[in-house]
């Protein structure tokens, strides 16, 4: 057997155990995966120099971007750790609760989905993210990362794996993948891997897509769009639209389309390319925009263009009649990531919220805020634009599944059967699974309390 091979079959061994662990034992693992990456810091900027200084002048420079690291940046990757920290512990938790009848309830209980696949290229800060999650949420995880970054992640993953041994936690849980090779061996192991998250280009999260039996559950390709409403505030726009496009044009929530309604087009079109002209964003325009900005104001937009993931810094802009034009072309030229409107009619955000079939839908703000850190979510493990059971950025809630637990007082099926059968009552119930929690520590348990003949507890665990 392959070490790969080993590490992942190690790893699904310890997914009964991960399941269990008290959200005490969560939470001290994770507070000891903060100290020891504040402690060691000097270790990760080292292998990280190394690895940029190989990849300088070999790699696209948005590459490169994403793949350097300093002390701000494992500043943020400490703060996301403990941010984790912070979260309510979601494995147990009770989405809800009926009565069959008399003496027999059924639950519906949060639980970890079990040992986790992550492909992703370049970012090192995808390592304590993932970690973080997938031990919050109870799940084991398998990890392979990007080769221009394999010393990176090497330091990263090996100071918060044995942080977490430290903590009582098992290290088996957490296995790292380095070779081109194993990446084929996680696709191929659709018996051990339960879920495979990608991260990465759209053509990336396309080949992980059609390479395995695994559940795949990734996003699509990053083309979203600004819509600038009749009934816009324009200083509003002229903000949302830039930081939009230039806070990061590489990341996948970057717009790409602005829409802008006829008409305010000649009050906001020719301030607007000033400005991006300013921040260096080459524009590509319709006709219609052209006809206002001149044509030195503006390269000519071609079909292709409305629908292209720049990744960069380049705009197409267009010309719209109205709310249902621009959801319409939202719709058809998007990749249903992440979209905005800039209005002040509340109407016509309804409309736009209601019609436009994105993961993210944003209301005068920009499209850079569809994050897992900054929407509340501790961090992410990545975006998904598809329909399964998680959608948008993905924190621990995507990391969980669900399981139903009936309890009784042996109840048979045969009671139920047949014309004089006993009935279903189907009643709601607002209790909480006392199975569902991790019993946790003894402290835990004790701070546990009845209220109303419901069980709460106090202590998260």
């Amino acid at each position: 057997m392959s070490d790969s091979l080993a590490h992942i079959r190690a790893a699904r061994r310890s997914v009964p155990s991960m399941a269990s662990l008290s959200a005490e034992a969560k939470d001290r693992a994770l507070e000891a995966m903060a100290s020891a990456l504040d402690a060691r810091r000097t270790e990760v900027l080292a292998a990280n120099a190394e690895d940029v200084l190989e990849c300088e002048g070999r790699i696209p420079l948005q590459m490169l971007k994403r793949l350097r690291v300093d002390g701000a940046k494992i500043d943020e990757m400490i703060a996301s750790i403990r941010s984790v920290r912070s979260l309510p512990d979601p494995v147990g938790e009770t989405l809800s609760a009926l009565e069959m009848d008399e003496g027999l309830r059924v639950y519906k209980v949060r639980c970890p989905i079990g040992l986790i696949g992550i492909v992703f290229e370049s970012r090192p800060d995808v390592v304590p993210q993932v970690m973080s999650l997938c031990l919050k949420s109870g799940n084991a995880v398998a990890l392979k990362g990007g080769s221009e970054a394999k010393r990176s992640n090497r330091a990263l993953f090996g100071i918060l794996r044995s942080a977490v041994a430290s903590a009582g936690v098992p290290a088996e849980a957490f296995a790292l993948m380095e070779s081109r090779e194993d990446v084929a061996v996680m696709l191929g192991m659709d018996g051990d891997i339960d879920l495979i998250i990608p991260r990465g280009s759209y053509s990336f999260v396309r080949h992980i897509q059609d390479s395995t039996r695994i559940p795949v559950l990734g996003h699509s390709a990053g083309i979203c769009g600004v819509y600038v409403d009749g009934a816009a505030d324009l200083g509003k726009a002229y903000a949302v639209a830039l930081d939009s496009k230039i806070q990061y044009p590489a990341a996948c929530n970057a717009m790409e389309n602005l829409l802008v309604d006829r008409s305010v087009l000649r009050g906001f079109l020719p301030r607007m390319a000033e400005i991006f002209r300013e921040n260096g964003v080459e524009v590509r325009a319709d006709a219609e925009c052209r006809g206002v900005l001149g044509e030195e104001g503006a390269a000519p937009a071609t079909e292709e263009d409305w629908d292209s993931e720049y990744g960069d810094l380049t705009v197409s802009v267009k010309a719209v009649g109205g709310l249902d034009e621009a959801i319409d072309f939202i719709n058809a030229h998007g990749s249903h990531h992440t979209d905005c409107i800039v209005t002040e009619d509340e109407a016509r955000a309804g409309e736009f919220v209601r019609r436009v079939d994105s993961a993210d839908v944003m209301i005068n703000a920009s499209t850079r805020f569809a994050d897992g850190f900054r929407i509340g979510l501790g961090a992410e493990v990545g975006i998904s634009t598809g329909k399964i059971h998680a959608r948008g950025p993905m924190g621990m809630e995507g990391l969980t599944i669900y399981k139903y637990v009936v309890v009784g007082r042996g109840q048979r099926v045969a009671d139920y059967s047949g014309p004089g059968g006993r009935k279903y009552v189907h009643r709601e119930l607002g209790e909480v699974c006392r199975y569902g929690k991790p019993r946790g520590t003894p402290r835990q348990r004790r701070a546990r309390r009845h209220q109303g003949g419901h069980i709460v507890d106090h202590a998260g665990g």
